[in-house]
């Protein structure tokens, strides 16, 4: 007959949820300082003070330490409902880049490189680092199109791939992050040809700016 301590065994000890951050942590910490390439499970097992077999008992290898260190980091943003189509575009971006550019580009595309061939992995970088900003957008897209903002025959999902794409593809191809006024002239551009009527909109912000019920800088952003 087994006993409680035997069962206990069996089942295994329950994880630590504070050595589960520490890792992520010294994960973040190696990659900011040194990259992707150089991210080795020894040096985090030193940093986080545990040991390999900890870290494996957790993730089964690097690639897939280094998705779950960078998920940690990047929070979904949650899509504002202001009422006003281009500061919820601004605000949605906003919170997405605040975080995303904390990651070195050299580490996204080294990720994507090793993650590319495998299904399961590339599935699980494209939940980490694409959908989050695409779900985000995706919503305000889907209430600018109920309002009558944007054209109700409206490609959504071609859209959402366009403003993926302005997020991303400077840092894996070109190695740097989009910049503030890069991302608002890219927005512009798709919006005046995805909108009823652009001008509108940008009136709706800078009225919604100036009774103070929407992101200040969101004015500049959009002359």
């Amino acid at each position: 007959m087994s006993t409680p301590s035997s069962n206990a065994t069996s089942a295994g000890r329950p994880r630590d949820p504070q050595l589960d951050q520490a890792i992520l942590a010294a994960t973040l910490e190696l990659l900011d300082e040194a990259g992707y390439q150089e991210l080795s499970l020894d040096a985090v097992a030193r940093r986080a003070g545990t040991s390999r077999p900890a870290i494996y008992r957790r993730w089964p290898g690097r690639v897939h330490l280094g998705l779950a260190a960078i998920r940690s980091r990047l929070e979904a943003p949650l899509p504002p409902d202001t009422g006003c189509t281009l500061c919820d575009l601004d605000e949605s971006f906003r919170l997405f880049l605040v975080t995303y550019r904390l990651i070195r580009p050299d580490v996204l595309s080294a990720l994507l490189a090793e993650c590319a061939t495998t299904p399961e992995l590339r599935a699980q970088y494209l939940e980490t680092l694409i959908e989050p900003a695409r779900r985000a957008v995706g919503h305000t897209i889907d209430r600018a199109v109920t309002r009558g903002d944007l054209r109700a025959d409206l490609d959504r999902e071609l859209f959402l791939d366009m403003v993926g794409a302005l997020v991303h593809y400077l840092a894996l191809f070109a190695d740097r992050h989009i910049s503030d006024a890069e991302a608002a002239n890219a927005i512009e551009t798709l919006l005046r040809g995805a909108a009823i009527d652009y001008d509108a909109l940008v009136a709706h912000s800078r009225a919604m700016e100036e009774a103070g019920e929407s992101n200040p800088a969101h004015h500049r952003s959009h002359p």
